[in-house]
């Protein structure tokens, strides 16, 4: 059933957060920040000043809506394949796979689906991360507040451009080489056993962020520029600003990080999302 798409996707999202969360913590310091030298310094400078409880700030409000991010991600992929391929995800599984077109167009939709709906959060979450004190943002609750006080309505969409740049492609290529791996990683006529999801996730998350970082950048600066960063005037503005003063190596700040982060969560995620499917919906034989 199409409902249970999104409620494995809600779980596995949960999972995958809780996973990654710390490393996501420097990277947005490092890509929003000048004030680090590399992830070593970012990371003994956090632990120093904010001890472990700095490398989970903003853990709290993407834990109870991350549910909500990777349900829209993973319901919005799965029903739009259906849709595209005139077939259920039992027929794909028994040897009708969607095609790589189709795989694309389906993740491209979902990053679009999710970008609509979940801008605010994601700006939410990096203000969180981003700042070094309780000062400004005492939660995520005041810390919506205080946006909507300052900015108003539309200052929750702050960024919100270059999030779509950076997901809506980039979901279409999360999808593509999972498909790609988890098939050429399983025997023909077999379901894929743990270690070929886990491998497919996996390489799914570091392909996708090698090809996001440089947006990603963009994004966390103009999120952060609300809150006493520097002001951007837009996504042109911000990146003809970062590349005068840091060079073009200023986009791939983070890459390393999102790398290591990214194979182990997807990894996880991909594994809690297809075993909780096997469970709501078991293979007929």
């Amino acid at each position: 059933m199409p409902f249970l798409e999104f409620i494995a996707g809600s779980i596995s999202g949960a999972v995958g957060l809780a996973v990654g969360h710390p490393l996501d913590t420097v990277k947005v310091r490092l890509q929003a920040q000048s004030a680090y030298k590399g992830i070593l310094h970012c990371v003994t400078k956090t632990y120093a000043h904010e001890g472990l409880h700095g490398f989970f700030k903003g853990m709290a409000f993407p834990v109870l809506t991350t549910g909500l991010t990777n349900s829209i991600v993973f319901g919005s992929y799965s029903n739009a394949l259906d849709y595209l391929t005139q077939s259920q995800r039992s027929d794909r599984s028994e040897g009708k796979p969607a095609s790589a077109a189709q795989v694309f167009t389906a993740g491209c939709f979902s990053g679009l689906v999710q970008v609509s709906v979940c801008a605010p959060i994601d700006l939410v979450k990096v203000r969180l991360q981003g700042q070094t004190t309780a000062d400004r943002y005492r939660g995520p609750l005041h810390c919506l507040a205080v946006i909507l006080k300052e900015e108003g309505p539309r200052g929750l969409f702050r960024g919100g451009l270059a999030l779509a740049l950076r997901d809506v492609p980039c979901y279409g290529l999360y999808f593509l080489p999972y498909e790609v791996t988890r098939k050429a990683l399983t025997e023909s006529g077999q379901q894929p056993g743990t270690f070929a999801i886990l491998m497919a996730g996996g390489v799914a998350g570091v392909v996708t962020w090698a090809f996001a970082t440089p947006m990603d950048v963009v994004k966390a600066r103009l999120q952060m520029s609300g809150a006493g960063g520097r002001e951007y005037s837009g996504v042109l503005h911000c990146m003809r600003v970062s590349v005068r003063e840091e060079g073009v190596r200023v986009f791939f700040k983070g890459l390393l990080l999102n790398s290591l982060r990214a194979f182990p969560v997807n990894a996880v995620t991909f594994l809690s999302y297809e075993t909780l499917m096997k469970i709501f919906c078991p293979p007929t034989r």
